[in-house]
């Protein structure tokens, strides 16, 4: 983009210094017109370069905000999963303590 608008700047200044000259022979004439085209064709490519930019820029703020609900989601699934694992070991724990009472019943 800097290129593109140094481009452009140069190609102005060069536009104002023949604009100040009289042009009196055909050629000089042609080739204003041929840095009007250029500086046209500049115009363009420099809306493209931005539109295309505005557009990679909300891209990356979906894909960020999409990021952060899949790390959200992660996070609160390995909160179930460490809730599951004390659940099992209690259910482990009082397993274990009925097995006991039940061996001392059967004695």
């Amino acid at each position: 983009m800097k290129t593109i608008d140094e481009k452009e700047k140069k190609l102005d200044e060069v536009l104002n210094e023949l604009k100040n000259l009289e042009i009196s022979k055909p050629k000089e004439k042609e080739e204003l017109e041929i840095l009007k085209h250029q500086k046209n064709q500049l115009e363009i490519e420099k809306l493209e370069l931005e539109n295309k930019y505005n557009c990679l820029e909300q891209e990356n703020e979906r894909l960020k905000h999409k990021f952060e609900e899949f790390k959200k989601k992660e996070i609160d699934g390995q909160k179930k999963e460490l809730e599951f694992s004390e659940k099992i070991d209690e259910l482990n724990q009082e397993t274990d303590s009925l097995m006991n009472e039940l061996e001392k019943w059967q004695m």
